[in-house]
């Protein structure tokens, strides 16, 4: 027999009658009940002779009491399950069957929430929807403008429910009626359980839940915050965080089935979380065998829970191992490479991280499917607005509840410090943990202050940093600055300005700004072309110069990015030495890459000769350069006569007539004094008159603003897809396109539709372990540890 599960229903599995041939088995526990709430339980669930089985206050408390003695009397007849979940409320009677505490203290937290829960805001509502479309309801209703609606309950492929004011919920329902994505079914509630809604409700149970002592279940349960199971020290703050947050049912059942679970047991009133289950079975038999793709890939195991990430005050981040493999499977290869370290830290099964890509091309529909693969990726922040990196952070967390592990690009901005340190001030006070720095050939006092804020001590008096900086370097001497402890410097300037405590900043100068350095060679976008088999050596090498220098306490990791499109590029990146690897062009050619399907499709056709180097929009003047897609589009060599213009040229007055006309009536369709009256309408309305001044009194750097709009522009058209504008298109990649496209050659992943971001992770890491593997097995002694 396999593992099994019981699970617990949660309000609206309540009825009259319930529980009739269970009280008298249990008197003591209904004696007991009785005294804590004040009331006869039994005489509410067979009698309810003044309605208030339909009042959260008591309808709460005993539908727990009545699921409690469900399960005592299941469990003197069959023993202990594998797996406990309870849907809402259910999950109190899965926690009190895993042992987290005893009946009476589940019985006061349990009447404590429903006392506060009916208490909630009044004119909210809840409505059902249920049809084939409803994965696409969240999406759906961004569209629409719905932003003041969320999804309370994720219950099957076919059903979620829809919760937020009563007015808003019945336009969702009635919308999504019209489009055919689902009917709405109005539930008997209220106001908005499971919502944005409920948040002061959940602060106030968070405070009540600091007076009981909770114990880390015996027994795996799934939480309906996470849709994985309970980590050491989480069940308080996953309670408190249920109570505003969507129940994510779907998510968890699969998690189930994705554990060999095949036996369930509903143990309450009624047959719907029966119903669900067998839902949830049977989709997962009509979905189609895992994504083909070239003989290297094996099955994927479930991930594990990731540890929670508490808010302030500040604490370090439990330790979240890679997750493990189904009962009685061997751990894959491809979870063997690299660091077990870095697993560990990041909380993902393989050392592989998804890169961002600017201008949320690395969306946040990537990063959540990362996460929920057990991987980590980076939302694409560069070149956005505060305001949408904000509604990003917000967007990711509500899709991963307060657990789901996820980082933020953090981008140099060169040409305005105030950017820089206005988005570290952003991300710590949501409290992001995780930060790809990219573009930095110096440290500046913003990324310091996000490294060392935080700062603590570890159990053995070590300094600790709560926050990790995964910092893309191409040369050794900015290596070497993040390898080294912040300048002191500047770390007395930010205690001086408030922005560090003493603490902080004595910790952090025992610590290196960087403990993961990802050494980028040539690659999609801003690249220095380096080459892999030189950068990496010299890295190492200079990684364990200053391990010994410095002393540190725990090791600097050192990573590979640039040019991984295939699985001998990881396995080659693997036996340089690295750490971890980190993808970037592949992961633009997914359904999750938020940038037009135009784009992909140009992509999807890529060779590995289809790229070249044109200058940078960011550092047009210095010559910068980035590498762009080629085939199927000019701007390669659009822009870089653009650069060449600028070079020749004083002024815009002064260009060629024949060339001025090319540029106004082929490349910008539209006169360089429109482009100029764009160009200086945004600099004013974003605050930098300072630019426009300069511009107006120098031709030259107003000929340069004029041809970075190009920059901008033709970066817009590829992500809007305007098909009539394919010459213009800016498509950063690199050659690791071309090496994925052939790698996935006559598969499914072909198709670049079927490519999605946790796909391409397990198919180039079970690739590179297969890699490495036959390349051992050819050169050392048959019977090698290493062949095993």
């Amino acid at each position: 027999m396999g593992p099994r599960v019981w699970l617990f229903p949660g309000q609206g599995a309540q009825r009259r009658g319930m529980g009739r041939e269970l009280f008298d088995r249990f008197p003591e526990a209904a004696a007991s009940a009785d005294a804590i709430l004040g009331f006869s339980v039994r005489e509410l669930c067979l009698q309810d002779p003044e309605g208030r089985l339909t009042d959260t206050r008591f309808l709460q408390p005993a539908l727990f009491v009545v699921n409690e003695l469900t399960r005592r009397e299941r469990a003197a007849r069959d023993g202990v399950p594998d797996f406990l979940a309870g849907h809402s409320l259910g999950e109190y009677n899965a926690l009190l069957a895993g042992g987290a505490f005893d009946f009476e203290t589940g019985l006061r937290l349990v009447a404590r929430r429903g006392e506060l829960m009916s208490q909630a805001p009044a004119g909210g509502g809840m409505s059902a929807v249920i049809g084939p479309g409803v994965d696409r309801v969240p999406d759906f209703l961004a569209g629409h403008g719905l932003d003041d609606v969320d999804v309370a309950n994720f219950n099957s492929a076919r059903q979620i429910v829809l919760s937020g004011p009563l007015d808003s919920v019945r336009r969702a329902t009635d919308l999504l009626r019209a489009e055919k994505l689902g009917r709405g079914v109005p539930l008997r509630v209220s106001t908005a359980f499971h919502s944005r809604y409920m948040a002061q409700a959940a602060a106030e149970f968070e405070e009540f839940l600091a007076g009981f002592e909770l114990r880390d279940p015996r027994l795996p349960v799934i939480a309906n915050v996470t849709a994985m199971p309970y980590r050491a020290g989480t069940v308080r703050r996953l309670l408190a965080a249920q109570v505003r947050s969507s129940v994510r049912w779907s998510e968890s059942m699969d998690y189930l089935l994705g554990q060999g679970v095949r036996e369930s047991a509903e143990l309450g009133p009624g047959r719907v979380l029966t119903g669900l289950w067998e839902e949830a079975v049977k989709t997962a038999a009509e979905k189609p065998a895992a994504t083909p793709v070239p003989a290297v890939v094996t099955a994927v195991p479930a991930a594990e829970a990731v540890a929670a990430i508490p808010p302030r005050p500040v604490r370090p981040l439990p330790a979240a191992p890679s997750a493990p493999p189904r009962s009685g499977a061997p751990v894959k290869a491809a979870e063997r490479l690299g660091s077990a370290a870095f697993r560990a830290d990041y909380g993902v099964r393989y050392a592989y991280l998804a890169g961002s890509m600017f201008k949320g091309v690395a969306s946040t529909a990537l990063v959540v499917r990362m996460a929920r693969a057990g991987l980590l990726g980076f939302f694409g922040a560069g070149g956005l607005s505060l305001d949408r990196v904000e509604s990003a952070i917000r967007t990711i967390r509500q899709e991963l509840g307060p657990e789901g592990r996820f980082g933020m690009n953090l981008l140099h901005a060169m040409h305005d410090p105030a950017i820089e340190a206005d988005t570290v001030r952003l991300y710590l006070r949501h409290d992001i943990r995780f930060v790809e720095a990219a573009g930095f050939m110096q440290l500046t006092p913003a990324l310091v202050h996000y490294r060392l804020s935080g700062a603590y001590e570890d159990r053995e008096g070590r300094p600790a940093a709560l926050r990790r900086v995964v910092a893309k370097v191409s040369r050794p001497e900015v290596a070497g600055a993040f390898m080294a402890p912040a300048p002191e410097s500047m770390v007395r300037r930010l205690v001086a300005e408030g922005s560090l405590t003493e603490t902080e900043a004595r910790l952090g100068l025992r610590l290196p700004v960087s403990e993961d350095i990802c050494v980028e060679a040539d690659s999609g976008g801003h690249t220095d072309a380096g080459v892999a088999y030189a950068l990496m050596p010299a890295m190492t090498r200079l990684r364990d110069r200053h391990q010994r220098e410095h002393a540190y306490t725990t090791a600097i990791r050192v990573g590979a990015a640039g040019g991984l499109g295939s699985p001998e590029s990881l396995a080659a990146a693997f036996v340089l030495g690295a750490d971890f690897v980190l993808t970037g062009s592949v992961n633009q050619c997914s359904p999750e890459a938020g940038t037009s399907d135009a784009v992909k499709e140009l992509l999807a056709g890529a060779d590995v000769q289809d790229t070249g180097y044109a200058p940078a929009g960011d550092m047009f003047e210095i010559g910068a350069r980035v590498q762009v897609l080629r085939r199927g589009s000019l701007f390669c060599a659009r822009a870089s006569k653009l650069y060449q213009t600028y070079r020749q040229y004083d002024s815009l007055d002064a260009i060629d007539g024949r060339l001025r006309r090319t540029i106004e009536e082929t490349y910008f369709r539209r006169g360089f004094d429109q482009v100029w009256k764009e160009t200086r309408e945004y600099y004013l309305r974003v605050g930098r008159s300072e630019e426009v001044k300069r511009a107006e009194s120098d031709p030259k750097h107003l000929m340069a603003l004029v041809f970075r709009w190009y920059f901008v522009h033709s970066t817009r058209l590829a992500m809007d897809g305007d098909d009539g504008e394919r010459a213009n298109f800016q498509i950063h990649t690199g050659p690791a396109m071309g090496a994925f496209n052939r790698f996935v050659r006559d598969t499914s992943l072909q198709d670049w539709r079927n490519r999605h971001v946790d796909a391409i992770a397990e198919a180039l890491m079970n690739g590179a372990a297969e890699v490495l593997r036959d390349r051992l097995a050819s050169i050392l002694p048959t019977g090698s540890p290493a062949q095993k």
